[in-house]
């Protein structure tokens, strides 16, 4: 468990403030009040975040999340996120943890959030939380993972946008809700698949398959969030002669895989060791390859 002690917060006094202007961030103690109930983040999840990891005070694929930050916001119509003000905000939250913990993984959550709902007329929040990494040894040896039913085909980007597919918002009770169930029925991790027979995403992970030797992962234009972790894993095995295709994976492939892995900032690599109760192959070489690549980035 997370003490509060190990939590560093820095605030976002103008997190949209466009670039060049002056923007104030300012250490805050996380034992205080520092987001108004008012807020819609809080009332409504009417927001965005990222998650990065970092080591000895490297924030991996920095640049990235970033990237990923200012494309969510735009689809929920957020104003533009200062990317120099979070930058900053980033490294001063993991300094002090990261001098503390030499060559162990912290991880720091970024967000934004649309303001005040009601009784008020503050602009957007923001803010950076570093803390650290939880122990992900028993992931990273090998997950049991369920498949379950997003309610959704895998046009939605096309056919609704605004259900926010490939948004990184706030709203995650449906993604809680999910992995509780993968809890009900034995298992560690969901694989959601779309209504017409395609493999999606995990609720907080990509999907990598390696399908006749070859790497593969669903598209975002399918709906789901394009992974940092996923695209540094592939942009690696590409140097080390792997094929890597983002394509439509079908649900009835995932059977005849070499191998599956869900990938996200904080686990990194964690090799599916069973889907729906089936037994998978696990590459442990490859997967601790993968993960001392991913553990090494600046």
């Amino acid at each position: 468990m997370t003490r509060m002690s190990d939590l560093t917060l820095c605030l976002i006094d103008r997190p949209t403030a466009p670039p060049g202007e002056s923007v104030s961030i300012v250490d805050a103690d996380p034992l205080q009040a520092t987001v108004l109930a008012t807020d819609f983040g809080v009332n409504r999840g009417d927001g965005i975040f990222e998650v990065a990891g970092c080591v000895d005070g490297r924030v991996h694929a920095l640049d990235a999340h970033l990237r990923r930050f200012a494309r969510s916001a735009s689809m929920l119509d957020l104003p533009k996120p200062n990317s120099d003000a979070y930058a900053e905000a980033v490294r001063r939250a993991i300094a002090p943890l990261c001098a503390q913990r030499p060559g162990q993984e912290v991880l720091v959550k970024f967000v934004l959030t649309r303001g005040q709902e009601m009784g008020g007329t503050g602009g957007p929040a923001g803010w950076a939380i570093a803390y650290p990494c939880p122990d992900f040894t028993h992931d990273r040896s090998g997950i049991d993972v369920v498949t379950l039913d997003r309610g959704v085909r895998s046009d939605i980007m096309r056919t609704t946008p605004w259900l926010l597919g490939g948004a990184k918002t706030l709203s995650y009770a449906a993604n809680k809700a999910a992995l509780r169930e993968a809890k009900r029925r034995g298992a560690d991790d969901v694989l959601f698949v779309s209504t017409d027979g395609h493999a999606l995403e995990g609720p907080s992970s990509s999907l990598i398959a390696r399908i006749n030797g070859v790497l593969v992962t669903p598209h975002p234009d399918e709906g789901v969030l394009a992974g940092t972790t996923q695209a540094d894993v592939f942009a690696y095995a590409e140097e080390v002669g792997f094929r890597t295709e983002t394509r439509p994976v079908l649900t009835d492939e995932l059977a005849a895989a070499d191998a599956l892995w869900l990938t996200s900032s904080g686990r990194l690599c964690a090799p599916v060791k069973s889907l729906d109760g089936r037994p998978m192959a696990v590459d442990a070489a490859l997967t601790a390859e993968w993960n001392d690549h991913l553990l090494a980035r600046g």
